[in-house]
C-alpha cells in the first residue's frame, strides 16, 4: 500500500485531565443502557414463552447417577399434572455437542401440550458430569437410563404416570433413546419396559436387529433426507423408504401387514400404540444439523407422541410458539456481544484505566498500484490456507490430545472438537504474523509503516491493565448472563449458537485454552487495524475485512454442500462433525474483526479488542463442546 509520509508521533491524552479521556473515550453511556433493557426486556420475553405464558413451571435439577456421577437438566412440569391427575413424562436427550437448551423447542411444545419433559444435558456436555463409559450413548443413554430408572422407581414425581415414559433425541441422542428402548425392553422381558415411547431423530445406524429385537415401546423414526452422515447407512443415502435399517424398524412391530412389507410408508403408522407396536417413519428434506429446528420434523413429533399417548384434544403439532423463545434469546445474544465494548468505555473512566487511552493512529491511506495487488494477495492467500489447513489440523488434534480423542478423562486439553479448532487457530494465528511482517520487510516499511501507526506500542504496566480490563469486562458480561439465567432460566442462544451460563468446574481450563488461540485473536486484531485501516474507509471496509476472516472457513462448507448436492455424499465423510462445527464458528469469525476495530476506536491500541473477544469467545467455545474432566 502507498504511503505518502511518515506519520508524525501519536499524541498521548493528559492521564490527569479526566474530561479530555471522557470526551475522547467514554461519549456517554445510554448505549450500554439500551443494550442492557434489550437484553433484560428480550430474556423476560423468553422465559414467557418458555413456561408456555406461565402455565408451565420450569427449574434445574441435578440427579446422582452411577460411578459418583450426575446428569443436570431442565424440568418442565405443567401445573395440570398433578398427583389427582398425573401427565405422562418425556426425557429430551440433545445430541453430540449440544445441550439441554439447544432442544428447548420440544421441550417447549411438549410440557405446553401437558407432558411433563426432563431435557437433560448428555454425558461430557452442559452441566453433567463425564462418564466412566467411553460409549455413553449406547451404554448410558448419555444418563437417560438413570433418569428413566429414577422416574419409574420413585415416588418422587407423583404428578407423572408412569406408565407413560417416554424419551426422545436427535442424533447421537437418537442412538440414545432407541438404546434405551432396546435396554429396558430386554429388562422387562415379557412384562412391560419402563419405556413407554420412544422417537428417534436423526440417527439410523442402530435400527439393527440385535437392537431392535429388545425393543417393546412404540419407536417413532425421524431422518433427514439430506442428512451429511448418510454415507454410513447401508445404502450410503438418506431415503428411507427401501432403507433397510428403516425397514428392519417397521418390521419390528410383528404384525401381518409389516412381516413382507419392501417400502415404508413414509408417515404412515404401522401397529398399535396400545400394545407398544405402533412404528412410524419420517423422512424430512432436511440438513443434519437444522433437523431439530424444522417446523415440520418438530410438528410430526409432537403429533407421534400426542398419539402414542392419547393426549386427546391436544394443540395440534402445527401450532408452535418456540420460534418466538428463540427470537427473544436471539436478540439477547445479539445484544450481549454489542455491549461488549459499551462495557469496556465505562471501565476506561475508573483513573486506574485511564493510562489506557490513547488517541487513535491516523488510519492508512488506500492502496493503490502494488499495494492493492498486496492487499488482495494477502487476502486470497489467507482465505486459503485458512480453508486447507482446518480438517487435517482437526484429524492431527485427535493424535495429540489422544485421551480426549478417545473420549477418556483428562485435565490434559479435555475438549476433544475445541482441540482441532485450537490447532487451526494457533497455526493461521502465526500465519497471520508472518504475512503481517512480511509485507512489512517487503513494502511497508519503505512507505513509512510503524507500530506506532498501528497502534501496536504498550509498555508492560499499561499490557498487565489491559488485561486486567479485558477481564473484568468479560467477567461483566457472563455475570448478567448468570443473573438472566438465575431470574429467567434462559440464555443468550439461536438454536445450537449459543452463550450459557456454565459451571464452576470449566473455568480452569480458561488459562490453559486462551492462550494459544490468543496468538489468532491478537494476529486478527494486528491485521485488522495495522493493516487494513484505510482512509476514508467506513462501514463497507469493516464489512470486506469481516468477509475475509470468514472466507476460508466459508469455503469448507461450500465444498462440503456443493459436493454432497452434486454426489450425495459429503466431500469429508471422516471429518464431517468438524465442519458442522463450523455452523456455530463463522458467524463468531465475522463478528471479530468488527470487534477488533471498535476496541480499537476505545484505546488506540490492539491489545483489548484481542484480549477480550479471546476470553470471551474461547468461553463460549469451552462451554458448549463436548468435556471429559475427571469428576472423582
Amino acid at each position: 500500500m502507498e504511503i505518502e509520509e511518515t506519520p508524525a508521533a501519536v499524541p498521548r491524552p493528559d492521564p490527569t485531565d479526566v474530561s479530555s479521556i471522557a470526551r475522547s473515550s467514554t461519549r456517554g453511556h445510554a448505549p450500554l443502557f439500551v443494550l442492557l433493557a434489550v437484553i433484560l426486556l428480550a430474556s423476560a420475553t423468553a422465559s414467557w414463552l418458555q413456561s408456555s405464558l406461565g402455565a408451565v413451571s420450569v427449574r434445574s435439577i441435578v440427579l446422582p447417577t452411577q460411578n459418583g456421577q450426575w446428569v443436570a437438566a431442565d424440568l418442565f412440569r405443567p401445573r395440570t399434572a398433578t398427583a389427582e391427575q398425573p401427565a405422562p413424562l418425556v426425557v429430551v436427550v440433545p445430541g453430540f455437542q449440544r445441550t439441554k437448551e439447544t432442544l428447548s423447542n420440544i421441550s417447549i411444545e411438549l410440557s405446553r401440550r401437558g407432558v411433563v419433559v426432563i431435557a437433560i444435558d448428555p454425558y461430557a456436555q452442559g452441566s453433567s458430569s463425564a462418564s466412566m463409559s467411553r460409549r455413553s450413548a449406547t451404554e448410558e443413554g448419555y444418563g437417560l437410563f438413570a433418569v428413566v430408572d429414577y422416574v419409574h422407581d420413585t415416588p418422587n414425581l407423583n404428578y407423572v404416570d408412569r406408565s407413560r415414559i417416554g424419551a426422545t433425541g436427535h442424533s447421537a441422542g437418537g442412538n440414545a433413546a432407541i438404546r434405551a428402548a432396546s435396554h429396558f425392553g430386554e429388562l422387562a422381558g415379557d412384562g412391560p419396559s419402563k419405556l413407554h415411547s420412544v422417537y428417534v431423530s436423526g440417527y439410523a445406524l442402530t435400527m439393527t436387529r440385535s437392537v431392535l429385537r429388545h425393543v417393546r415401546s412404540n419407536v417413532g423414526m425421524s431422518y433427514a433426507l439430506h442428512d451429511e452422515g448418510a454415507y454410513r447407512n447401508e445404502l450410503a443415502h438418506g431415503d428411507m423408504r427401501r432403507a433397510p435399517e428403516a425397514l428392519r424398524l417397521v418390521r419390528s412391530a410383528g404384525t401381518a401387514e409389516t412381516a413382507s412389507l419392501e417400502e415404508v410408508g413414509i408417515g404412515r403408522l404401522y401397529g398399535d400404540a396400545q400394545d407398544r407396536t405402533l412404528r412410524v417413519v419420517h423422512n424430512e428434506p432436511l440438513l443434519h444439523p437444522l433437523q431439530p429446528y424444522s417446523f415440520e420434523a418438530t410438528a410430526h413429533q409432537l403429533d407421534y407422541f400426542t398419539q402414542v399417548f392419547g393426549l386427546d384434544g391436544a394443540i395440534p403439532g402445527d401450532d408452535q410458539i418456540w420460534q418466538w423463545k428463540e427470537l427473544g434469546t436471539l436478540l439477547a445474544l445479539l445484544a450481549a456481544l454489542c455491549s461488549l465494548v459499551p462495557l469496556a468505555r465505562l471501565y476506561l473512566r475508573i483513573p486506574w484505566f485511564q493510562e489506557l487511552v490513547h488517541e487513535v493512529p491516523p488510519p492508512q491511506p488506500r492502496p493503490v498500484g502494488r499495494g492493492l495487488l498486496w492487499f488482495w494477495g494477502v487476502f486470497v492467500l489467507s482465505a486459503l490456507v485458512a480453508c486447507v489447513s482446518y480438517i487435517p489440523l482437526c484429524e492431527l488434534s485427535q493424535e495429540l490430545f489422544a485421551e480426549s480423542a478417545n473420549r477418556e478423562q483428562t485435565w490434559f486439553f479435555p475438549q476433544r472438537m475445541n482441540n482441532g479448532v485450537m490447532l487451526w487457530a494457533l497455526l493461521n494465528g502465526c500465519f497471520g504474523f508472518l504475512l503481517f511482517f512480511g509485507v512489512h520487510l517487503l513494502h511497508g516499511r519503505r512507505q513509512g509503516a510503524s507500530a506506532a501507526r498501528w497502534g501496536a506500542s504498550v509498555g508492560v504496566v499499561e499490557l498487565l491493565k489491559t488485561v486486567v480490563l479485558a477481564l473484568l469486562v468479560t467477567a461483566s458480561c457472563f455475570g448478567l448472563l448468570f443473573a438472566v439465567h438465575y431470574l429467567f432460566h434462559v440464555d443468550y442462544r439461536f438454536v445450537f449458537l449459543g452463550v450459557r451460563a456454565f459451571p464452576a468446574s470449566l473455568l480452569p481450563l480458561l488459562p490453559m485454552y486462551a492462550p494459544v488461540f490468543l496468538v489468532f485473536f491478537l494476529s486478527n486484531s494486528l491485521r485488522v487495524n495495522g493493516a487494513m485501516r484505510f482512509e476514508g474507509a467506513g462501514w463497507g471496509n469493516l464489512l470486506l475485512i469481516a468477509l475475509a476472516n470468514t472466507l476460508g472457513l466459508a469455503l469448507i462448507v461450500a465444498v462440503q454442500y456443493s459436493v454432497f448436492a452434486a454426489t450425495g455424499t459429503v466431500y469429508w465423510t471422516d471429518g464431517w462433525l468438524y465442519v458442522n462445527l463450523l455452523f456455530g464458528v463463522v458467524p463468531v469469525m465475522f463478528a471479530l474483526p468488527i470487534l477488533n476495530r471498535l476496541f480499537f476506536r476505545l484505546t488506540g491500541r490492539i491489545y483489548l479488542g484481542a484480549l477480550t473477544t479471546c476470553c470471551t469467545f474461547v468461553m463460549i467455545l469451552l462451554t458448549n463442546t463436548v468435556c471429559y474432566l475427571p469428576f472423582a
